[in-house]
C-alpha cells in the first residue's frame, strides 16, 4: 500500500532542498544591484512553506518507505523540483509563458541544456546562476542528494538512491546507500571545485568559471554566453572537453581512484574503455571531416581536433555545449555526432542518453548467439567485467531500448504535428530531449533554441526529458494498475 502521508514527508523535504537553493540566489542579486531578488525571495518562500506543509501534515515511519513509495518519491520528485523551479523564472518576469518557464527549469534539473532563451547574455546574472544551479543539482541528481543529507531515510534507501542516479546500478561503495550517496556527492563537489578553479585560472571571470563549472561536471549545458564555448579561449575549451569525460565516467570509478590512487580501477573497466574507444574514434572522423571538408580552418591540425573532440565529446555525454555550427559541418561529421545521440556516456555518470553499459551488453548478447548458432548445445553467458549478466538483465535492456525508440517516436510525431517541423528536425529534437542532450539540428541546432515551439511541444518534450532522465522505467510504472494496489 502506498501511504499518501509518507509521500507527502519525503517530497516535502525535497522541496525544503529547492527552496534553499532559491534562497542562495539572494546575496547574489543583491551584490549585483538586479531587482529579480524579489522574484527569488518570493519564489524561494513559496516553496519552503508548501515543503514545510507536506512535512507537517505527512508522517515518516521508522521503517522508511517501501519499495513502491520509493519510485513514487523519486518520479513525483522530479516533476516537483521542476514545477517549483519554474517559479524565479515566472516571478522575475524573465519567461514568456508558464510553458517557458516549466520547460527551461526541466531542462535545467534534467540537465538537458536545451533552452527557450535567443539571447542568454541579456538574462539577469541571477536567473543564470539560477539555471546553472538547477543542472547542477539535478546532475549527481536531487534524490540522491536527499540520500545524502537527510538522517534515517531507512533501510529502503537502496531502491530509491538506484532508481534515480542515472544509468545502471554503480559499483558497491559502502555497505549503506546513505555513505553511497554521501561519497558519490563529495567526489562531484571536489571536481567542481577544481573546475572552477582550473576556468578561472585560465582567463574566464569568476562568475562565468562558477555557471560553467556547475554545467560541466554535471554535464548539462546551460552556458553563459549566446555562442556557447565558442567565446572562450582554445585552453579553456581543453580544459572543458578534459571535464566533459570526466562527468561521462562513472563516478564510483572516481571516488574509487581518489580512495586508491590507481589509473586500474578506470582501465579495468569494460565500459569505461569501450566510451574511451567510442571518443577516441567518432573525434577521429570528425576531425578528418573537417580536414577534408576545410572547415574551423586547419592551422597545424590543432583546431579540426579540438572542434571534433569537443563537439564529440558534448554530444556523446549529452553536455551540449557548442564551439560552433555543426549543421554546417561535412556529411560525415554530422552523421557520426547524429549516431552518437544515440549512444550516451557511461552508467553511473552524470549524462543522459541510453548509456554505454545497454550498448556493450546487446553487443555481447550479439556474440553469445552467433556462438550458439555455431555451437547450438553450447552454454554461454554474457560477463561484463568478469560479471555474469543475467537473463533478466539483457531482457531488461531489450525492452529499455524499444520503449526509448517508441517514446522518440511519439516525442516526433508531436513536433511535426504541433510545429510543422521536418520528420529528421523533429526526430532529432524528440531524442535531444529523452536523451538530455540539448541541442538537435535545423531549427533545434546549435545557434538555434527551442522558444518558438507550441505550448504543446514545450510540455511533451519537458516531460519526455524527465522520462529520459529517470531512465524510463520509473516513470512508466506509475501506469501500472498493479503498481498501485496492495
Amino acid at each position: 500500500m502506498i501511504r499518501a502521508s509518507v509521500l507527502s514527508n519525503y517530497l516535502g523535504k525535497i522541496l525544503m532542498l529547492i527552496g534553499g537553493a532559491m534562497l542562495l540566489c539572494l546575496p547574489l542579486c543583491l551584490y549585483y544591484h538586479e531587482d529579480v531578488w524579489r522574484g527569488f525571495l518570493l519564489s524561494g518562500l513559496i516553496t519552503l512553506a508548501v515543503g514545510a506543509t507536506a512535512i507537517w501534515y505527512g508522517e515518516r515511519p521508522e521503517e522508511g518507505f517501501t519499495y513502491k513509495e520509493g519510485f513514487v518519491i523519486v518520479s513525483l520528485g522530479w516533476l516537483l523540483v521542476s514545477v517549483f523551479g519554474a517559479l524565479p523564472y515566472i516571478f522575475t518576469g524573465t519567461a514568456a509563458s508558464i510553458a517557458d518557464a516549466f520547460f527551461e527549469s526541466t531542462s535545467g534539473f534534467t540537465t538537458t541544456g536545451a533552452t527557450v532563451y535567443g539571447d542568454v547574455e541579456a538574462l539577469p546574472l541571477g536567473i543564470l546562476f539560477w539555471r546553472a544551479m538547477t543542472s547542477w543539482l539535478g546532475g549527481m541528481g536531487i534524490i540522491a542528494l536527499f540520500v545524502a543529507v537527510i538522517a534515517g531515510v531507512g533501510a529502503r534507501a537502496n531502491q530509491i538512491f538506484r532508481a534515480e542516479v542515472p544509468g545502471l546500478p554503480v559499483d558497491k561503495l559502502s555497505p549503506r546507500m546513505q555513505e553511497n550517496a554521501k561519497l558519490l556527492w563529495k567526489t562531484y563537489i571536489a571536481l567542481t571545485v577544481v573546475l572552477f578553479l582550473l576556468l578561472w585560472a585560465a582567463g574566464m571571470n569568476a562568475f562565468d568559471a562558477v555557471c560553467h563549472a556547475f554545467c560541466t561536471i554535471c554535464t548539462g549545458g546551460f552556458s553563459t554566453q549566446n555562442t556557447s564555448f565558442a567565446a572562450y579561449s582554445p585552453l579553456i575549451q581543453w580544459i572543458t572537453i578534459a571535464f566533459m569525460f570526466i562527468g561521462g565516467v562513472n563516478f564510483s570509478l572516481h571516488y574509487l581512484f581518489a580512495s586508491r590512487h590507481k589509473l586500474s580501477v578506470y582501465g579495468k573497466n569494460e565500459e569505461f574503455r569501450m566510451f574511451a574507444l567510442l571518443t577516441v574514434g567518432a573525434a577521429a572522423l570528425v576531425g578528418v571531416s573537417l580536414v577534408i571538408g576545410n572547415t574551423g580552418g586547419t592551422a597545424g591540425g590543432g583546431v579540426p581536433v579540438r572542434l571534433a573532440l569537443f563537439e564529440v565529446l558534448a554530444t556523446i555525454t549529452t553536455t551540449g555545449f557548442t564551439v560552433g555550427d555543426y549543421d554546417a559541418w561535412p556529411e560525415l561529421a554530422r552523421y557520426v555526432l547524429f549516431l552518437l545521440m544515440f549512444i550516451g556516456a557511461c552508467a553511473g555518470s552524470t549524462s543522459g542518453n541510453m548509456k554505454v553499459g545497454r550498448h556493450l551488453i546487446m553487443l555481447k548478447r550479439g556474440a553469445v548467439e552467433l556462438k550458439q548458432m555455431v555451437h547450438p548445445r553450447s552454454v554461454h553467458t554474457v560477463k561484463i567485467n568478469g560479471e555474469t549478466v543475467s537473463e533478466a538483465k539483457v531482457l531488461n535492456v531489450l525492452q529499455f531500448f524499444f520503449l526509448y525508440f517508441f517514446i522518440a517516436a511519439v516525442a516526433t510525431m508531436v513536433l511535426v504535428i504541433c510545429d510543422g517541423l521536418n520528420v529528421y528536425t523533429g526526430m532529432t529534437g524528440a531524442v535531444a530531449a529523452l536523451g538530455n542532450i540539448g541541442p538537435a539540428t535545423g531549427v533545434l541546432g546549435p545557434t538555434a533554441n527551442y522558444g518558438f515551439l507550441s505550448v504543446v511541444s514545450k510540455y511533451v518534450l519537458a516531460l519526455t526529458m524527465i522520462v529520459g532522465r529517470l531512465e524510463i522505467f520509473p516513470v512508466l510504472l506509475l501506469f501500472v494498475p498493479e503498481f498501485w494496489r496492495r
